[in-house]
């Protein structure tokens, strides 16, 4: 044929600009056409280029896309890391701006610096990789997520969770409490997330306004990109377990203690077995996760597909998750170029059998004595304590009849997405319209079942609930942005201004709780309840740069709610930003080794809303719902309605912040960095406060009761220590510093406190040993000074007269310690030999404090032999302290929780083309929690920081479910 006779042989190589090694798997696409191919492992490629195309475009991930003319047929390129160039763009929100023009704090991390292994939720990806971003994993369960502070957070009772925007959809907090699922974070698949940037300083979060308090994390996730099929393929297997057990008393050991009290009562209930509880209820928990993707184009409109399967058991036996993921990226082109379209599809179904975790505790304190079978029928065969000859309500329940007597399963599905329209208009292409339309929809549902027999509810004759709730969040997002060069003026302005919607509705069904028989045990009132909030919201931006050394840029968010009155709804969240690039100025010009340079300062305003219910303004009233609630007139029964909480001048919690920093990058960016101060001060606080007696009979609601400082620094270092063609090493540090003192405290719980107690632990009832005070961290220990005897041994009931009259009691507890630290560490290192990789990824916190209430609770001797007549173990802490009965409000629980902990240590091998250069393979081991070394006393240094939202109460430590070490191994292939 004629055309082929035209078309033209390409051949060519592509490496690394940096070092100079051959870069695989490099899309070669003939630019305005869908011909291309891949580089093979040497770099190198071959292409028929059809007649009339001139011009290549060389595409690979986490470099710069480079454009080349075809010439004689013979091409050596050369591509810069895009992690590396100033010139890198970096998502900001509602637009992008170029890395070395950016005024806030704004951190980016891509897919190539993800932390590795079996990872099941997006937050967990970037842990111990950006300074003042700290991520602590909530416990081992199966989909497991973190608790995610950024730069500390700047609430007492609000939400202190950062805000995740995915692919331009806010996810909203009504999500995130769905039933049915361990963390819907978990329901994100990680294996689709190309970038995840933090959005840290205020006049960077400003732009969200009220949901940005704690800081903004957004998620980009995978597209497709033009060129031929291609096919990867990652499978993970792992294993793991618990690193270490709680240190309880062994069988022989409490029978020599049972045989020395003399009692016979207890001697003659000693059994011959020698249990360790806490073996019977863990297991060496196996997870695979698979993943499989596509990406490609279809005339010229690139797509990305790809599927998930992850089968993941916990250390706690029956907990099991399976979860099954899909998502569909298109992004078609149309009227030459100007009209881009996104449309993203995700959804999750996630599957889950609950352990029982009641299991957990029972293991510490069950009768190491007993065995786990009693030989007999009743209470499905396992041992019990009986009272008489029924299950006894005080002593503790056999572990394993818990987790084998409750069947607890729940199923979430969940589908979220956008279209994005990005028109650029024909007559004026320095303007663009942005029109956004995005949703997120879950569905939980599950039920719990306990037997009859099963003496955790002998008594009660078992139980039968159900669950089920739908959460409908709609987005609705449209802007305007302007970009001109004024050449003229040496000026360059980005102008954006536009319009949100967001509600967010759930549906919440109510069933009656059943026995396990079916007899009802309380009825419903209201079979539904559907409350909604919506969010509008108006915003605008301007970003102008001078000389492209001198940048200024402001912004202003108008959000209104419809959880507050009509005379507090709107708050307005400004924010101004101003950069000098210092290192363009004359003076530093010419100096060779200094790449970047640059000075930073900010200030802006975000807001809070979610420590307060939908309604929480309005006088409502609540029906009682079971029959002995009922008042009688004459011969009729009624349900009794009681008033609810409600303030009526409840305002937004806003956050007023402070910041400046440095960025620095030498000899042509191998070493980079930051410095950062920055001073938050958040005022009319949401937090609990008391209503006066009679008003109301619900006495405790949220309302504004003060005001909070947040000060702390950050620095942050890279470096590529060895750049050469067979060998690379990079390091990176972080270190941040944070401190948090309430300043006001307008209304408070207990006066005579001066401040609000808070903190619940386990033991007596409502004991709490934390208090919100002025001149104090949020959650400051407020407990009894202990007094210790010549050997440094505690003694019993005894504490230090701290007012010196003469009398020990509350006025003598003191404020001891936070549970926050006051510095939080990062390291992270890989080396690169030829196909061979290594990494590191480690974490440290310093100056946090835990109060250990699994030893306060259960390292007491008369736990042993107890009261209620049956033989029971103990917290081996009795060894230090020889305590007869609890103390606790002694400071001898608050104990030193800092820590060293390596995260992550991977090994990885790329063995390249092979299989006749039809498929890249890479093989990986990894081992996750590797090691800790800490002064806690208890399971682990991070078991304080378990809860989720609201997390209000961190630094008790009590049920941990034990994080494990987790040994993976992995392959990915790559064909096409």
């Amino acid at each position: 044929m004629p055309a082929l006779a035209q078309d033209k042989v390409v051949t060519g190589k592509i490496t690394d600009a940096k070092d100079g090694s051959p870069i695989a798997d490099v899309s070669v696409l003939v630019k305005g056409s869908t011909v291309g191919t891949r580089t093979k492992a040497d770099g190198t490629f071959s292409l028929r280029v059809p007649a009339g195309k001139d011009s290549l475009e060389l595409i690979s991930i986490n470099y710069t896309t480079l454009t080349v003319a075809v010439g004689e047929g013979t091409i050596s390129a050369a591509l810069e890391q895009s992690n590396a160039a100033l010139g890198e763009v970096v998502v900001i929100g509602y637009g992008t701006a170029r890395k070395k023009e950016l005024t806030g704090s704004v951190v980016s991390v891509g897919s190539k610096d993800f932390q590795k292994g079996t990872i099941v939720s997006p937050d967990q990806l970037i842990s111990g990789k950006i300074a003042g971003v700290s991520i602590t994993p909530a416990g081992g369960a199966p989909g497991a997520g973190s608790v995610v502070r950024v730069r500390g957070g700047a609430s007492i009772s609000g939400n202190n969770d950062p805000l995740y925007v995915i692919d331009g959809v806010p996810v909203a907090a009504s999500v995130q409490s769905i039933p049915g699922v361990t963390n819907p974070m978990a329901m994100i698949n990680p294996a689709d997330i190309e970038n995840i940037t933090v959005l840290k300083d205020a006049a960077s979060t400003a732009i969200y306004g009220s949901r940005a308090s704690g800081g903004v994390i957004l998620i980009t996730t995978k597209k497709g990109r033009s060129g031929k099929p291609v096919f990867n393929f990652n499978s993970n297997v792992s294993a793991g377990k618990a690193m270490r057990l709680v240190d309880v008393y062994t069988a022989d050991e409490i029978r020599a203690r049972v045989n020395a009290s003399g009692d016979a009562t207890f001697i003659n209930k000693l059994g011959t077995a020698n249990t360790n509880w806490q073996k019977e209820i863990y297991r060496t928990a196996i997870t695979n996760d698979n993943n499989l993707s596509v990406t490609g184009a279809v005339k010229k409109v690139p797509y990305r597909i790809s599927v998930g399967f992850l089968n993941q058991d916990g250390i706690l036996k029956r907990d099991h998750l399976d979860r099954y993921s899909a998502a569909i990226g298109v992004s078609p082109k149309f009227f030459d170029d100007h009209l881009k379209v996104d449309i993203n599809l995700k959804g999750t179904i996630s599957k889950s059998t609950f352990g029982n975790q009641d299991a957990i505790t029972s293991a510490l304190t069950f009768d190491p004595t007993q065995s786990v079978y009693s030989g007999k029928s009743e209470y499905g065969g396992y041992f019990e304590w009986l009272d008489g000859t029924l299950p006894s309500t005080n002593a503790p329940k056999n572990p394993v009849g818990l987790l084998n007597q409750k069947f607890d399963n729940g199923q979430v599905n969940r589908s979220f997405g956008n279209i994005q329209f990005d028109y650029k208009f024909h007559f004026l292409p320095e303007l663009r319209a942005n029109l956004n339309l995005g949703y997120d929809v879950a569905k939980g549902w599950g039920g719990v079942f306990v037997p009859a027999e099963a003496a955790a509810s002998f008594n009660a004759g078992g139980s039968r609930t159900k669950y089920k709730q739908t959460v409908n969040n709609r987005v609705g997002e449209f802007y305007l942005n302007y970009v001109k060069d004024l050449k003229s003026i040496k000026s360059n302005i980005n102008i954006v201004a536009g319009y949100g919607y967001y509600d967010n509705l759930t549906h919440v069904f109510n069933y009656p709780t059943l026995k396990a028989n079916g007899d009802t045990v309380t009825t419903v009132t209201f079979l539904d309840d559907k409350p909604r909030n919506t969010l509008i919201s108006y915003y605008t931006r301007l970003i102008y740069t001078f000389n492209n050394k001198y940048i200024l840029s402001a912004s202003m968010r108008t959000d209104g709610s419809s959880k507050f009155s009509p005379d507090y709804r709107w708050g307005q969240f400004p924010s101004v930003g101003l950069t000098w690039r210092m290192n363009q100025e004359a003076f530093l010009r010419n100096v060779d080794w200094l790449s970047d340079l640059k000075l930073r300062g900010t200030y802006g305003v975000t807001g809070n809303q979610d420590g307060i219910a939908n309604y929480d303004y309005l006088p409502v009233y609540t029906s009682s719902t079971v029959n002995t609630a009922l008042y009688q007139l004459g011969s009729n029964f009624f349900y009794q309605t009681s008033p609810g909480k409600y303030v009526v001048n409840l305002r937004w919690e806003e956050t007023r912040a402070f910041n400046v920093g440095f960025d620095f990058g030498f000899f042509k960016n191998r070493i980079t960095g930051s410095v950062d101060y920055y001073k938050k001060k958040t005022k009319d606080l949401l937090g609990p406060i008391s209503l006066p007696v009679g008003s109301n009979f619900t006495n405790i609601t949220v309302a504004n009761v003060g005001n909070m400082d947040n000060e702390g620094a950050e620095f942050s270092l890279n470096a590529a220590i060895i750049n050469k063609k067979d060998l690379s090493w990079n390091v990176g540090f972080n270190v941040a510093y944070n401190k948090n003192t309430i300043t006001n405290l307008t209304q408070t719980t207990d006066s005579a406190y001066a401040g609000n107690p808070v903190g619940g632990i386990t033991g007596g009832t409502g004991n709490t040993v934390q208090i919100h005070s002025v001149g104090y961290s949020p959650n400051t220990f407020y407990v009894y000074k202990q007094v210790y005897d010549q050997a440094g041994k505690p003694i019993e009931g005894v504490y230090a007269d701290l007012n010196g009259d003469g009398a020990i009691n509350e006025k003598d507890m003191y404020r001891y310690k936070s549970p926050f630290p006051k510095m939080v560490y990062g390291f992270n290192t890989d080396v690169t030999y030829k196909k061979w990789s290594a990494s590191v990824v480690m974490r440290a916190n310093v100056g946090n404090y835990i109060y250990n209430n699994v030893a306060s609770n259960l390292g007491i001797s008369s736990i042993i032999n107890n009261t209620n007549r049956f033989v029971s173990n103990a917290h081996k802490d009795l060894q230090n302290t020889n305590f007869a009965n609890n103390q606790f409000f002694s400071d001898y629980y608050v104990q030193n929780a800092s820590f060293l902990k390596m995260d992550n240590l991977a090994i990885s091998y790329n063995a390249g083309r092979v299989l006749n250069n039809k498929v890249g393979l890479m093989i990986t081991a990894n081992c996750q929690n590797v090691f800790v070394i800490t002064k806690y006393k208890g399971l682990d240094p991070e078991s304080g920081y378990t809860g989720t939202y609201p997390d209000v109460y961190p630094g008790i430590d009590y049920k941990f479910y034990p994080r494990p070490r987790t040994y993976t191994l992995g392959v990915n292939l790559t064909f096409n």
